[in-house]
């Protein structure tokens, strides 16, 4: 004989009282406890890929100073380039590399940073690699 036995067969319990509430109703007591509100977001990101940031050989970098002088003398004659550049990431360790193409408006110097014709500014010290016509024959 189990615990249950005496009661197991009588009917279900209907209060005098309270009329009866829908099953939709019921449901709806439940849905604004959400325990794990911010758990999906936090999986989304976790699963989220980087990359970690490439070392540059002493040459590379030359060769990344070198372009950008010679992009610099010819900047009046608005030269078309594309420029991979390394996006540290705001959330985590690592970054992706993100290549634009466009026309470079201004090398500026004193902010170390290349700014591009659709605003776009690129920190001189995360270029990773420069390229266009106006570079045939270098590489």
């Amino acid at each position: 004989m189990g615990s249950y036995d005496d009661i197991i067969d009588l009917p279900h319990h209907v209060s005098a009282t309270r009329p009866h509430m829908p099953i939709t109703d019921r449901a709806a007591q439940f849905s604004p406890f959400a325990a794990l509100t911010k758990h999906g977001e936090a999986i989304v990101e976790t699963a989220r890929l980087t990359w970690e940031r490439k070392e540059l050989t002493e040459d590379a970098k030359a060769d990344i100073e070198l372009r950008l002088n010679l992009l610099a003398k010819q900047i009046a004659r608005q030269p078309q380039v594309s420029i991979t550049y390394f996006q540290p990431d705001e959330m985590k360790d690592g970054g992706s590399y993100i290549t634009v193409a466009g026309i470079v408006i201004k090398i500026d110097v004193y902010d170390h940073i290349v700014v591009m014709l659709d605003k776009t500014k690129i920190p001189i010290k995360n270029i990773f690699e420069i390229n266009g016509e106006m570079f045939a024959g270098m590489d």
